[in-house]
């Protein structure tokens, strides 16, 4: 008795649904593990750029230029990540944790980071202490996550 091979189509056709199907469960962001520096801003949060006088909590952060673009930031969430100390008052500052921030206002000119984090998501990553630290941040891709939650 003769096994039969499945034709080539076939097999094409079926792995190509695997592969899409598999594509659209994955949670991917085109911005993945970018170096930049990390400052703080104390209360009161508003009015800011994006929000006005509404108020977006305490896990916020203002935009440096390096990814404002004219306001198309407002409402993004990165993930922010300690690296590392850029002074050597503090050489271990970071706490092993990450802190996911919603963006809501610029940075003011002369902004000495490249993502200007509230207080409270500063301590989260970081010794308050160290004033300003290497962070590794990641654009935090809210409808992709939704929709891979729910599967």
């Amino acid at each position: 008795m003769a096994v039969t091979m499945p034709n080539k189509e076939i097999l094409v056709v079926f792995l190509a649904i695997i592969v899409a199907g598999l594509a659209t469960t994955m949670v991917v962001s085109p911005v993945a593990g970018i170096s930049g520096t990390a400052t703080f801003y104390t209360p009161p949060y508003t009015p800011s750029a994006c929000f006005g006088n509404a108020a977006e909590g305490t896990t916020i952060a203002a935009a440096s230029e390096v990814f404002w673009d004219g306001g198309a930031a407002c409402g993004d969430r990165y993930v922010v990540t300690c690296t590392g100390a850029t002074n050597q008052g503090v050489p271990h500052p970071c706490t092993g944790r990450s802190v996911t921030v919603k963006i809501v206002d610029l940075c003011p000119a002369g902004c000495r980071g490249t993502i200007d984090l509230s207080q409270e998501a500063f301590a989260v990553i970081a010794d308050p202490d160290a004033g300003k630290i290497d962070i590794e941040y990641t654009k935090y891709d809210v409808a992709a996550w939704s929709k891979f939650s729910k599967l």
